[in-house]
């Protein structure tokens, strides 16, 4: 998970997101109520830009409120990775907000749980192996 992800609220443009995604080499964007609670309201995606923005000719001094995202799935710090896994295949999601009381904690990505499952496949291998080795 990555802890503390950049944040916009309702009130930042839609061009002060694009910058950030741009920047931060993103597509994904939680969106709270304010910098100081980070209580998660919603998330604006590059994909929200592109339709919900720009297609529907909002000028990029719109307000992210117009374009994000609302309807949002999230997980709990003590969600396990097979429970976030199987929410994020079933949602067809790549990123799931972590909140705690409903406060932003953390993102994970399907690129975090790529690198774990790689781990997990190259420790089972290692340990595997191992064993493998001590019955010949």
């Amino acid at each position: 998970m990555t802890r503390n992800p950049i944040t916009v609220t309702p009130q930042d443009n839609i061009y002060e997101v694009a910058v950030i995604m741009r920047d931060n080499d993103t597509g994904f964007v939680p969106v709270v109520d304010s910098s100081d609670s980070k209580k998660l309201i919603g998330v604006i995606t590059d994909r929200d830009l592109v339709l919900r923005g720009y297609a529907d000719k909002h000028s990029g001094s719109s307000s992210v409120e117009q374009v994000m995202s609302t309807n949002i799935r999230t997980a709990s710090e003590d969600m396990s990775v097979d429970e976030a896994t199987e929410l994020m295949a079933s949602q067809q999601i790549r990123r799931l907000p972590v909140v705690q009381e409903g406060n932003l904690i953390g993102v994970v990505s399907i690129g975090d749980l790529a690198v774990r499952q790689i781990y997990v496949d190259e420790a089972g291998k290692a340990l595997s192996e191992i064993s493998q080795h001590h019955l010949h």
